[in-house]
């Protein structure tokens, strides 16, 4: 029953789809720590703990219908000559909803927040949450689409998945503390969110912009904002050895 477990391809293509998993979680990870970055320390833990958890349900419950995923990709309707299957509207939708988020966060940054700070107890904890369930249903649908042929065996893909999340759990935390460390972090990962959102709605509109090159351009970004960290925190250290 277990024979496949011996099986040399089937440990190349666990660790294939744990990487490929891994590589389209950043997605998930910049959103989720940049969305609890207005939580309180502990409430952003267990947002990021609920979160990532919802996340690991949501494929594994998607990988045990896959007769219903293969469905997601059938074209359910014509619009101005292209095809839109059930996997495109979702995409569309999430793709949206990350370019208004994205825009709504960057305008708080510029202009303020004018939310009380007792209403931001009683409400963002919750609001994070449900935002954080959307995206990761986004998400979720568009990892294990793109896993699907990847792997003849569903405990391959479950494994992988569990393994890509135990990964993206601790890498979140410090993620999300550099980002609150540093500020002006937080419009870059902003922007990054608002690429990926592009990049969604190209999807689900039929024109595939490959990851690489929207991984390739936030890893460059990140670089320079790295360099200006240490430049800055040279200038500090300059600073008080002259006073």
């Amino acid at each position: 029953m277990f024979s496949w477990l011996t099986d040399p391809a089937i440990w190349a293509s666990l660790l294939t789809l744990t990487v490929m998993e891994i590589v389209l979680g950043i997605d998930n990870i910049v959103f989720i720590s940049v969305i609890v970055g207005r939580l309180e320390a502990n409430a952003a833990k267990r947002a990021r703990q609920i979160g990532l958890a919802l996340a690991l349900v949501f494929r594994i419950i998607l990988l045990s219908m896959l007769t219903f995923l293969i469905g997601l990709t059938e074209p359910v309707f014509t619009a101005f000559g292209e095809p839109f299957s059930w996997r495109d509207i979702i995409l569309l939708a999430g793709g949206i909803f990350l370019l208004v988020k994205g825009t709504h966060e960057i305008h708080k940054g510029i202009e303020g927040d004018g939310e009380e700070v007792a209403d931001k107890a009683a409400k963002g904890f919750m609001s994070v949450i449900a935002q954080i369930i959307v995206i990761d249903m986004v998400f979720s649908v568009d990892s294990i689409v793109t896993a699907i042929g990847m792997a003849e065996h569903v405990e391959v893909m479950i494994a992988a998945v569990i393994i890509s999340m135990a990964v993206m759990y601790v890498a979140s935390g410090p993620i999300a503390e550099f980002i609150h460390r540093h500020p002006t972090t937080k419009m870059l990962a902003l922007a990054f969110l608002l690429l990926i959102g592009v990049a969604l709605v190209a999807d689900g509109l039929g024109f595939h912009i490959p990851r690489g090159y929207i991984y390739f351009a936030m890893a460059f970004s990140a670089g320079v904002e790295m360099i200006n960290i240490a430049a800055r925190g040279n200038r500090k250290r300059e600073g008080k050895t002259s006073s």
